[in-house]
């Protein structure tokens, strides 16, 4: 189990060694705890009580007044994904790490009722894939609140993923394109055991804080002393993203003709 661990754990391990081993030991945790639904490690990893946080998350103005949401792709933000089309809005959800030609999937509710989808059906990556409208970053409506996906996060906004950089990379972006405004919500769904001392996790300059955490017994205004990112940090781009990410470099050239 041990090796089958390390192995799991290491897809982007020896970036940043301390936020490795914060990483495997939430994994482990949520996994040896029963916590975990399905295989934690390498991944966003999905929690029993994940409805029960959303649940909590649809309860707050900031997701009742917002008319445009973006969400991450994966498991345990399915019932985010959900409670979205449910409730109306229009809903922006990546390619699972980028890895198409294209970013960005809109899953549009009316849309979907008109040609007899379920909700259930798309809300799911995989069925987003196929029901959704295929987007480029200039296609899209700026955002009213961004959920992302998180491995561990501390109380004063603090957060790690599994370590790929997607998620900042693609907030960078959207802030550089005018996507999110200053003041635009950063939010997660997390079980509990994900939350972890201040200290645990040092943010950098491109890292984006969280305003707010969620979990199935908890909401967590977490008013962050980080500093938000204006963009992206091109400098800090593995050579990774730029081999995995088809249109990378294209984006990259095309936002730096901008400036």
């Amino acid at each position: 189990m041990a090796e089958q661990q390390d192995s799991q754990s290491g897809r982007w391990e020896g970036r940043n060694n301390t936020k490795d081993s914060l990483r495997t030991e939430i994994w482990s945790a949520l996994e040896q705890r029963g916590i975990a639904i399905g295989p934690a490690f390498s991944r966003i990893p999905n929690f029993v009580g994940a409805e029960q946080a959303a649940a909590r998350l649809a309860e707050l103005s900031i997701w009742q007044n917002a008319k445009v949401v973006k969400s991450n792709p994966d498991p345990p933000q399915i019932p985010v994904r959900l409670r979205a089309l449910q409730d109306g809005k229009l809903l922006y959800t990546p390619v699972p790490e980028l890895v198409k030609g294209f970013p960005f999937i809109e899953l549009d509710p009316e849309d979907l009722r008109r040609r007899g989808i379920p909700f259930e059906a798309a809300a799911p990556s995989e069925g987003a894939l196929e029901y959704g409208r295929k987007v480029n970053f200039d296609q899209m409506q700026p955002f009213d609140l961004v959920v992302v996906g998180c491995v561990a996060v501390t109380r004063q906004g603090g957060r790690t993923g599994k370590g790929g950089g997607f998620a900042d990379l693609e907030l960078g972006i959207f802030r550089e394109m005018g996507l999110v405004k200053p003041g635009v919500p950063i939010v997660t769904t997390v079980h509990g055991t994900q939350l972890v001392d201040n200290d645990r996790v040092v943010m950098v300059g491109h890292d984006s804080a969280l305003d707010w955490i969620i979990t199935p017994e908890e909401v967590i205004e977490t008013r962050t002393p980080y500093p938000q990112p204006k963009g992206v940090d091109w400098q800090a781009v593995q050579a990774d993203q730029y081999r995995d990410i088809p249109f990378l470099v294209s984006l990259r050239d095309s936002l730096i003709k901008k400036q």
